[in-house]
């Protein structure tokens, strides 16, 4: 089964908000306004010095599918917020029966991933692409970090951090619990379990590693692994 890839196009074209505000009709998330939206990037912006660079930095799924123009990519790591799947799905990697999980930085620790660099003509419209993907609803707050480049240099870039007062926060730590929702989930997006084998794809192939990924991956194909070589399910009778 195919499912759609979430592009620029699909963002920039409307697809992807007309598709958030039939899930708001139907009650499985609040949207963001417009307004309130523009007005979340626009602060962002606004707390960069004039002439400063405009980096925004990726963890999770703009590694491998950032959907947004940039000038330069260099892998980079923050500290003081680690990678985690803290985030329930009832859309584009779960469905409202079995919600799936997905990524956020959460508080403490330290988490690798990619910087890019935009051109600064350009940052405005590209960032309204970043926050019509991202800022949703409320389940992300846009924060400024430091991050701390593979050759020593630090620069300021936009982010997206949980917001730990979003209904739809998960504070749960059991890998085993967190494994069988993302083994089982699946939504227009595809299945909550390739989400978290492209994040670590991409991150091995910048030649970063993620230990709680990768344990996390392990438990993940145990349980794929066991629901395959169940034999099916019938209702005859013995």
């Amino acid at each position: 089964m195919s499912h759609p890839v979430l592009t620029r196009e699909a963002i920039a074209g409307g697809d992807l908000d007309a598709f958030m505000q039939d899930a708001e009709r139907r009650g499985l998330l609040t949207r963001l306004s417009d307004e309130a939206r523009e007005a979340s990037r626009d602060r962002t912006l606004a707390r960069f010095d004039p002439g400063e660079d405009i980096w925004v930095f990726g963890y999770g799924s703009l590694i491998w599918n950032p959907a947004f123009h940039f000038e330069e990519q260099r892998t980079a790591r923050i500290h003081g917020l680690h990678r985690r799947f803290c985030l329930e799905t009832p859309l584009g990697r779960g469905s409202p029966e079995q919600p799936g999980r997905v990524l956020g930085l959460d508080r403490g620790g330290s988490c690798s991933g990619m910087a890019f660099r935009l051109d600064p003509d350009k940052a405005k419209h590209e960032l309204g692409i970043l926050w019509r993907r991202e800022m949703i609803s409320d389940a992300y707050s846009a924060a400024i970090v430091r991050a701390r480049m593979d050759d020593g240099q630090v620069v300021r870039a936009a982010t997206f951090i949980i917001n730990r007062k979003s209904p739809r926060y998960c504070g749960e730590t059991d890998l085993d619990k967190v494994a069988y929702s993302i083994a089982h989930a699946e939504g227009w997006l595809g299945p909550c379990s390739d989400y978290l084998f492209q994040t670590l794809e991409g991150l091995h192939g910048l030649g970063l590693r993620d230990s709680y990924l990768e344990k996390l991956a392990k438990k993940v194909r145990a349980f794929q692994a066991d629901r395959e070589a169940r034999p099916p399910a019938t209702d005859a009778l013995p």
